[in-house]
């Protein structure tokens, strides 16, 4: 092959990365509904194993649809469940793309959560238009310099994120447990380990209370919205997410153009701890009002999940967020309404996660789905 053929193959391949075709389509939007559905019947087959009757399997899945979208107070549930899964995972999908596997999002979750209560109560004089966004701040940066500290050790000592990142998530219970024992933090009156609450100044306002106060979804939505618009903008038009994205893609290449490796490592895993501190934060003050030990409820774990049924992609994280969302808040409806086990629910996300990781046997279930595939085995 000369030359020129080489530059050519490389040039369309480029071109084919900086406009996705028919492939990339199928892999971020056909595999994840097919492992949806592939999950679902299996769940289906379980239950029937389980001695569960056909008629209670038919009664589950209908609550399921109805605890999560059924009603007003059904899709309220599903998005306050939805927007820390997809402010998490939004972090965590940057770091993938930039080739790092930062598991850490739980323990920069609880680290933004608490600043941000933190900072609520000690300016709690401040008015709402001023306290509200800087506690949200607050657990960004706590989160950013959480996750910068993994960063910084990956680029000065090459240890290694997993390692560290499951290090940090460890020392964040315990400390967590330290503050809220401290008398400047620990409610007053209280002996267990509570954080004082939240002003109401500091709190995401609910934005369907005037119809019901009940309906618990609250101005998260926008933030969670705002962060996915600003992730893919970062990832896909500004440079620094390009940095990121060839960095993941191929760090010899990248070095070799002059972007600066550790930089880009530090600034990428500070830039997904401040996602996953500001759903610690949107979780305290638009749904919590205090902090607790172990008040993130695993959803950093869950966000990694997210991420992957997300392709890494913003706003397949988004969508994949919204179904967790509505699996999570169906599932509680599905338990009282048909008497399943909630554990269902995990059962099928880990379905879920196992076809995502092997979309080649997604495409041999359904071939037929699969117009690219079957086009070039054709050729």
């Amino acid at each position: 092959m000369s030359v020129n053929d080489t530059l050519d193959a490389a040039k369309e391949r480029l071109l084919q990365r900086a406009a996705p075709g028919r492939a990339q389509f199928e892999d971020l939007v056909i595999v994840p509904l097919f492992a949806v559905a592939v999950a679902l019947m299996l769940g289906a087959l379980i239950m029937l194993a389980t001695g569960i009757d056909l008629p209670t399997i038919g009664r589950s899945f209908v609550a399921l649809l109805a605890g999560s979208v059924g009603s007003l107070g059904a899709l309220s549930e599903t998005l306050v469940a939805a927007v820390p899964l997809v402010l998490a995972a939004l972090g965590l999908a940057l770091g993938f793309r930039t080739g790092l596997f930062n598991i850490g999002a739980e323990g920069q979750i609880l680290m933004g959560g608490l600043a941000a209560v933190i900072f609520g109560f000690t300016f709690d004089g401040l008015p709402f238009a001023i306290l509200m966004p800087l506690s949200l701040l607050a657990g960004m940066l706590v989160g950013a310099f959480y996750a910068g500290i993994a960063g910084w050790l990956r680029a000065a000592t090459g240890a290694h994120e997993v390692i560290s990142t499951i290090m940090l998530n460890l020392i964040s219970y315990r400390l967590l447990d330290y503050m809220l024992r401290l008398d400047w933090v620990q409610r007053e009156g209280r002996s267990d380990p509570i954080s004082r609450s939240v002003p109401e100044a500091a709190e995401l306002p609910r934005l369907l209370e005037w119809l019901d106060p009940n309906l618990r979804v609250h101005a998260g939505v926008f933030v969670m919205l705002a962060a996915v618009f600003v992730v893919h903008w970062l990832l896909f038009r500004a440079k620094l997410g390009f940095e990121f994205r060839a960095s993941g893609a191929s760090p010899d290449a990248a070095r070799y153009a002059g972007i600066r490796a550790g930089l880009i490592i530090v600034l990428a895993m500070a830039t997904a701890g401040a996602l996953a501190g500001l759903a610690g934060a949107n979780q305290v003050l638009g749904v919590l009002g205090r902090a607790s030990p172990g008040f993130s409820a695993g959803i950093g774990f869950d966000a990694i999940a997210v991420a992957l049924l997300g392709r890494s992609h913003p706003v397949g994280v988004l969508f994949a967020g919204l179904l967790f969302g509505a699996l999570e808040a169906g599932g509680r409806q599905m338990q009282v309404d048909a008497g399943v086990s909630i554990d269902l629910i995990g059962i099928i996300q880990a379905l879920i996660i196992v076809f995502i990781a092997a979309p080649l046997l997604v495409r041999a279930l359904f071939p037929w789905g699969f117009r690219a595939a079957s086009k070039g085995n054709a050729e």
